[in-house]
């Protein structure tokens, strides 16, 4: 595995780790666990977004390095930074921090059989790669950190305390060093510095993918808008390294990297548009 894989990897594990750290066993348990409101927050996150993805990638016209990484960001939910997100739009962090929690655990099984179906319908960049290998790297970088962190909560809480605000700290940081490692490999990679430029129709692509995401996680919350706000920015939120980690995990997927990023960038503005419109909204 090449140095930018190994500290993308370090970063998306620290990042799964301060979930596990900052949460209990019952805060994972207070989702609701009555089936149709399960399925009420759930299906715009692993559900809905991924058929507008599918949807739009059949309306228009976008090259295969395009298509992966939307793909991959169809199979990429529970961001790390979603509780930090949802705070600009005021949402209601108790109900978002176990959600947030559940769909980082999801991804183990919901990742591989998402980039499954897509593998089925589109020609992707990243070498076909089996379920059961896919789950093991998520497992290892999202499913053990998290599980890591909710045991020293349940068994050595005293050792949780003190450990939660360095691992916040080392998370914070090497996500900023992911960033600019990510940065650095585009600028001295020409590859990678013509696909960042997506065109338009790329673009336009992932501005109705933000917008679908914030309606449809808008649309299913509730009961009150702290709610809507909290499942609209979860459903928009994709995992942005895990993202990246799954891209890297063969060359080829590599040049999906550029328009992962784009989504991020996109994706961030949209949501604090979003923030700003929803504080003013009365509940």
């Amino acid at each position: 595995m090449n140095p930018l894989m190994i500290i993308i990897g370090a970063a998306v594990m620290a990042q799964m780790l301060a979930i596990g750290a900052n949460h209990t066993l019952g805060q994972l348990a207070s989702m609701p666990r009555h089936p149709r409101a399960l399925l009420r927050y759930f299906l715009p996150v692993l559900v809905l977004f991924p058929a507008v993805v599918i949807l739009l990638v059949y309306l228009f016209d976008l090259s295969p390095a395009i298509v992966t990484g939307l793909a991959i960001l169809a199979a990429a939910p529970g961001a790390p930074m979603t509780t930090k997100r949802s705070e600009i739009a005021a949402a209601d962090l108790d109900f978002v921090s176990p959600l947030q929690l559940t769909l980082a655990l999801s991804a183990v099984v919901f990742t591989p059989l998402m980039l499954a179906l897509f593998y089925a319908l589109f020609d992707l960049t990243i070498e076909r790669v089996s379920p059961v290998a896919i789950a093991r790297q998520v497992a290892m970088v999202t499913f053990l950190p998290v599980f890591i962190g909710l045991a020293l909560q349940k068994f050595a809480p005293g050792i949780a305390a003190k450990a939660r605000k360095p691992i916040n700290v080392i998370a914070n940081v090497l996500f900023l060093v992911m960033a600019g490692a990510v940065i650095l490999a585009i600028a001295i990679t020409p590859e990678l510095q013509q696909a960042l430029v997506i065109g338009w129709p790329g673009t336009a692509v992932i501005a109705i993918m933000s917008v679908a995401a914030i309606a449809l996680g808008h649309a299913f919350g509730g009961p009150g808008n702290r709610r809507r706000a909290g499942l609209a920015t979860a459903t928009l939120a994709r995992n942005i390294g895990l993202a990246i980690f799954i891209a890297g995990m063969s060359e080829p997927g590599e040049v999906a990297v550029p328009t992962i990023l784009v989504f991020a960038a996109i994706g961030i503005t949209f949501g604090v548009i979003y923030g700003i419109w929803i504080k003013r909204q009365p509940d």
